[in-house]
């Protein structure tokens, strides 16, 4: 059975832990795993994010994934305030699998410093990430 290829929207910024990162406005951004990161957990059952309100460095722990196959930690990708959660996600955590750049999004941050997320990957980057795993 031939695997299908990731989806990799050209217009968001990645990081090597997976995770994909659209910026909201001036100084937000909302924050998901990849659907190649989604692809490998498998079927998500559980997703357990930060509280509103919460601060976040870079590379930090910010929740994790459960599915049927392992629990995964999620990353901030840099470093900010909570400043939405997608409660979504308690009912319906398999919206990471279905979704996962739309309404399977995680978090929306307030960065720190708005200009990090040009240091991120871009498309191109991830997709060779990617393909070297």
């Amino acid at each position: 059975m031939k695997e299908r290829a990731a989806v990799i929207p050209e217009e968001l910024k990645y990081t090597e832990e997976h995770e994909w990162v659209l910026r909201t406005g001036e100084d937000t951004v909302r924050v998901g795993i990849t659907d190649y990161a989604q692809e490998q957990l498998g079927d998500v059952v559980f997703v357990q994010l930060p509280e509103l309100g919460e601060q976040v460095g870079a590379g930090q722990t910010l929740g994790e994934v459960e599915s049927t196959k392992s629990v995964s930690d999620i990353y901030a990708p840099l470093a900010g305030e909570v400043v939405a959660r997608n409660d979504s996600l308690d009912q319906q955590p398999d919206l990471v699998n279905s979704d996962p750049y739309g309404e399977g999004w995680m978090v929306e941050l307030r960065l720190e410093d708005p200009t990090a997320v040009d240091d991120l990957l871009d498309a191109a980057a991830y997709q060779e990430l990617a393909a070297s795993e």
